[in-house]
């Protein structure tokens, strides 16, 4: 499943807005590319990556997790939940398990955003980026 075939899943649910950004390894998001999601509106930050061990790029999902943990320092520094990045691994029950997974941060997303909102923004965004399939 690419980035395509997932926005269409997760999309399926109106009240939400979704941006998939597919990249050739996890590894590639640093720390400002997970920034600046949040920059631009994202209420949260889901980084799929892949199978221990399974990284075609070594160690690019070691490396994901690390800067995932600096963001959420950061967001915490900056008076916001940390809780609102995730990482996501992939396993042997593939994307229907990630997209259940994504669907639950979604929940504590929203639950987030309704108890920080105070006026601020009612809907939910999510940014989730995926390893490009191959």
């Amino acid at each position: 499943m690419d980035g395509n075939e997932f926005n269409h899943l997760m999309n399926e649910d109106d009240r939400d807005e979704y941006q998939i950004i597919s990249l050739p390894c996890s590894g590639k998001a640093d720390l400002l590319y997970l920034l600046k999601a949040f920059e631009t509106g994202a209420d949260g930050l889901a980084l799929v990556i892949c199978a221990k061990h399974e990284c075609r790029y070594l160690e690019g999902n070691l490396r994901a997790p690390r800067r995932a943990e600096e963001t959420r320092v950061i967001l915490e520094d900056a008076g916001l939940a940390g809780n609102r990045v995730t990482v996501l691994q992939m396993n042997e029950k593939g994307m229907g398990d990630i997209v259940e997974k994504v669907t639950a941060f979604r929940e504590e997303i929203r639950r987030l955003s309704l108890y920080t909102a105070c006026g601020r923004d009612a809907g939910t965004s999510v940014q989730a980026s995926l390893p490009a399939s191959g």
